[in-house]
């Protein structure tokens, strides 16, 4: 009886993209699997995804891949937040991983706060979260809370090189049996003029041919866009920012556990602390800042001497109307892009392996599983673009850029949810929403919307009692940061791979 040939899988592309998706396929297919993959050194990477959200961590650990490890050869840092800068007049906030507060039953925490702020006897949203209470304090743990039982573990996740992350999955991929090809994709074969792809031809007269091909060759979208003809749907309506200028500076002295954004007059800048460097970037509007404005705004708020010339990438804010086309997914740039405002470029390229391998077709793939392949890509996607969006929305600042985003239409759910928080108070959160309600109840409050009521519950204790509530749960944050060991010190007993870190 005749064997049945392997199931082919062919990733177009390396990079964090390519590399995360071939490691994921050979450690949890079996035998009946091949994987190839084809990059070239010749062709760079973006490669300026160096913040992630704690989601990284379950990617990691199901491949069974050691913290402290990767870590020392990533050259990582932790991360506990975002801290936002100059987004409204107000000054700053943070968006803070993990818990905000405790709820009362089953009434959210938000609605105790709300009452507390009526009443003049509640401190701001971050003094309940222990992420931002420590983050702050430039402090970090991990595993459970040390001086009370009723405080959450607090989530985290990493800052790390983008490029040393691929590099030590390729390690982890072909030492398992991944199989990879060096050389530049000069086409690609389709079964007719409309049909699957059979095969990519590579420099060298090479041909190397699938059953399955997953597109991660970044903005060229060299299968789903040139091969596949699967067109792009623009967002920059809604984002209009276009450029972004990407430079390293030397390490931070002080490197600490949160990603830093920074609003300038016409986007953004990033600051992500790493352990031999920071990465900094910086987002813009090209209808609002120049080039050369902006190379200049980037390299005036570095905290140390770049290590280099600011590197430009252009991109349109948007989604590929289809990310499984044929039997061709788009993983990573090559299906969308959204701005990594809120660290999401990674994520959205785990969340893309983790359906593939859910949803995994046969030879003959059925259309209803293309379908249903899409439809989960869309509704995520869309679901982080409105959360993006809040931020651009609730602004006070002067600038024509911001003064646009303000008074630019919203897409109906971001708006609705809008609507829902100023009136009452309350979040729903959407099927498919990434963000919890602690993540959009922080962005809200920080930027300065304000909920007119709050749940009638709430209002029910007596005022005294909410002030003991909340300063309890304000005390047993400061009590635990207190006992925790610096970042630096934590990075130095997990993970340092710096020799001056190390020390």
């Amino acid at each position: 009886m005749a064997t049945a040939a392997p199931y082919r899988i062919v990733v177009a592309g390396g990079g964090t993209a390519g590399w995360m998706t071939a490691a994921a396929l050979i450690r949890f297919l079996g035998p009946g699997f091949t994987v190839t993959l084809v990059e070239s050194d010749a062709i760079g990477t973006v490669g300026v995804g160096e913040a992630t959200i704690p989601q990284i961590r379950m990617f990691n650990a199901s491949l069974g891949i050691d913290e402290d490890a990767f870590v020392a050869a990533t050259q990582a840092t932790y991360k506990l937040a975002i801290e936002f800068a100059g987004w409204t007049r107000g000054g700053r906030y943070m968006h803070a991983f993990g818990d905000v507060g405790r709820d009362n039953g089953l009434l959210a925490f938000r609605h105790t706060w709300l009452r507390g702020v009526a009443e003049g006897v509640a401190e701001p949203l971050a003094a309940y979260a222990l992420n931002n209470v420590a983050a702050l304090a430039n402090r970090m743990q991990r595993g459970p809370a040390r001086t009370a039982r009723v405080l959450p573990e607090m989530p985290y996740a990493f800052h790390f090189d983008a490029g040393l992350y691929a590099r030590f999955l390729r390690d982890y991929a072909e030492t398992r049996g991944v199989v990879r090809h060096e050389g530049r994709i000069e086409a690609v074969a389709r079964a007719g003029e409309a049909g699957d792809v059979q095969a990519l031809h590579l420099d060298g007269d090479r041909r190397i041919d699938g059953d399955l091909f997953l597109d991660c060759t970044g903005f060229h979208a060299r299968l789903i866009g040139e091969a596949m003809g699967v067109a792009y749907r623009d967002w920059s309506h809604w984002l209009p920012c276009d450029r972004a200028l990407a430079v390293p500076s030397a390490r931070a002295r002080d490197f600490t556990p949160y990603t830093r954004a920074t609003a300038h007059g016409a986007g953004w800048q990033w600051r992500i602390p790493l352990q031999h460097r920071t990465g900094n970037g910086i987002v813009y509007s090209s209808r609002h800042l120049s080039d050369d404005a902006a190379a200049a705004t980037l390299l005036a708020g570095l905290d140390e001497p770049a290590l280099g010339e600011p590197r430009p990438i252009r991109f349109r804010a948007g989604r590929r109307e289809a990310a499984w086309a044929g039997n061709v997914i788009a993983i990573g740039l090559a299906s969308g892009f959204l701005e990594p405002l809120e660290s999401t470029s990674i994520h959205l390229i785990q969340s893309a392996v983790e359906r593939v391998l859910k949803l995994l077709p046969g030879r003959r793939p059925p259309a209803a599983l293309r379908d249903a392949y899409n439809a989960q890509t869309v509704q995520e996607i869309e679901r982080i673009r409105d959360f993006i969006l809040l931020h651009y929305a609730a602004n006070d600042r002067d600038e024509p850029f911001w003064r646009e985003r303000r008074e630019a239409p919203l897409p109906d759910g971001l708006a609705e949810k809008i609507a829902l928080w100023r009136e009452s108070g309350d979040i729903v959160r959407d099927e498919g929403d990434l963000f919890g309600e602690v993540a959009w109840l922080q962005v809200l409050a920080g930027q300065g919307i304000t909920a007119r009521g709050y749940h009638p519950v709430a209002a029910q204790p007596p005022r005294a009692q909410i002030a003991e509530y909340l300063d309890l749960l304000a005390k047993l944050n400061a009590r635990e940061v207190a006992q925790m060991p610096s970042h630096e010190e934590f990075v130095r007993a997990h993970g340092a791979a710096d020799t001056e870190i190390a020390a």
